[in-house]
């Protein structure tokens, strides 16, 4: 495959990444030639463009040969073998460094013309270069751009070097490349244009896409206020259960599908911050959504009652029973939620006969404490996990296993058992939504708010 040129590139490129286009990506080029190229991705992603300024260290005797890189924020990534073979000092790496660091901090105020750069924290980082032949310096950039707060970092590329590439996927969270050549020679020959990119048409890129993205934030903004007026209203709801009446917080949109119902852990409520912030995003979605506390204020004076998941299942079936004896809710679809041990309630709770539960989302969850009920789930279930909540991460492998419906384990990077981190959250929520709306049945479903 070769391509006529970089926007050619770009837009081959970009069918390649459609995947992403849920995370809020921020597409990110490597000057100069790698914009051009990113300009298409980000056009294609209605994502914002920036340019990530990174300057090559080349070798003194041998300048075409790198020895590493620096990027932004100080960042500098050294190749020791090169510099071991080469026989290069540290004073010489110095003065190198400072020399091409005098050129980057140049680019960088030039290609952005006083424009802020584009705040990465928590977001999932697209860094596009038209094309990979040793790789120093998209790995200067994936650092540089997880030193800005990315909480993903993608390589995007239409061509690079197959042993190249190989490499960065220990790098980066994910690679893309269009093609990996056996035979790479170098990037220029699998264009028909690889015309030099002047730093001018670099900030007339930038411009033209930071326009794009404004006018596309102002629809975005007109079309929210339109639909303003349309914002389901929170209904405070009593669910009389058997021995003990608990209070809900029911949101229904006009024509839901479904409503996902949250099952908290220990220590939280139907006011979670966390559960009310991922419902707020599926009531945007068009999902209804149900929070409810599981115990009482007395009933959580006893610890041991957190741990009682057969009684919190029990409660959860006859909030679903009550769910769907409201008008206009008798065949609606319903979905779990559920958290850390609020999760184990819901797998057993759907493990019960004829529950004829569509989808369950596990955050956290500890589906060790529904073990002996696993294989009975017949709902599809998502289980979320964070990278760094280890002693859960192992207990919901353990649970893939045991289940016997459609199931996923996916693994949030960086994240730990509340998914404090930057970006963890919004990732939880995306996840949440996909899955949920995607396995809730059809439009003949849809169902209306109940009667107050």
């Amino acid at each position: 495959m070769r391509f006529t040129d970089r926007t050619d590139a770009g837009q081959r490129l970009a069918k390649r990444l459609e995947h992403l286009r849920s995370e809020n990506p921020v597409v990110l080029g490597l000057p100069r030639g790698g914009v051009p190229v990113a300009y298409e991705v980000a056009t294609a992603l209605r994502a914002p463009l920036d340019v990530l300024v990174v300057r090559k260290l080349g070798v003194p005797s041998q300048p075409e040969l790198a020895m590493g890189a620096i990027g932004e924020g100080g960042v500098r990534v050294s190749n020791n073998d090169v510099i071991r073979r080469a026989g290069v000092t540290e004073e010489e790496i110095a003065a190198v460094e400072e020399r091409e660091r005098a050129d980057l901090d140049r680019q960088a105020q030039l290609f952005r013309a006083g424009r802020p750069a584009v705040d990465l924290a928590g977001r999932t980082a697209i860094i596009v270069d038209d094309g990979i032949a040793t790789g120093a310096t998209a790995s200067a950039a994936c650092e540089v751009a997880r030193h800005l707060g990315a909480a993903k970092v993608v390589l995007a590329v239409p061509v690079g070097a197959r042993e190249s590439i190989d490499e960065l996927w220990n790098i980066f969270d994910e690679v893309i490349c269009t093609v990996t050549p056996h035979f790479f020679l170098a990037v220029g020959t699998w264009y028909d244009d690889f015309r030099h990119v002047p730093d001018d048409e670099v900030s007339a890129l930038l411009q033209r896409a930071q326009s794009t993205q404004s006018s596309h934030i102002s629809a975005i903004t007109q079309v929210s206020a339109a639909t303003a007026a349309a914002e389901p209203v929170a209904e405070q709801v009593e669910l009389p259960l058997t021995g003990v009446t608990l209070p809900g917080l029911l949101v229904v949109p006009p024509d839901a599908p479904g409503v996902v119902i949250f099952v908290h852990g220990s220590g939280s409520g139907r006011n979670s911050p966390r559960n009310r912030r991922v419902a707020s995003a599926l009531t945007a979605a068009g999902l209804g959504t149900l929070l409810f506390d599981l115990l009482t204020p007395d009933e959580e004076l006893d610890r041991s009652n957190v741990f009682d998941i057969v009684t919190l299942a029990g409660r959860l079936t006859e909030v679903t029973a009550w769910l769907r004896d409201q008008p206009g809710a008798q065949n609606s679809a319903v979905g779990y939620f559920g958290a850390s041990t609020g999760a184990a309630a819901a797998l057993r709770a759907a493990a019960a006969p004829h529950s004829n539960i569509n989808s369950i989302v596990s955050r956290g969850g500890r589906p060790d404490l529904a073990d002996d009920v696993l294989p009975d789930v017949t709902a599809p279930t998502l289980l979320i996990v964070g990278e760094r909540d280890r002693a859960v991460l192992g207990l919901n492998r353990q649970a893939k296993q045991r289940l016997r419906t459609e199931n996923e384990l996916v693994i949030v990077p960086g994240a730990t058992h509340l998914f404090e981190e930057p970006g963890a959250l919004d990732a939880v929520t995306r996840l949440a939504r996909d899955w949920l709306t995607a396995h809730f049945a059809g439009p003949d479903s849809a169902l209306s708010a109940p009667d107050a």
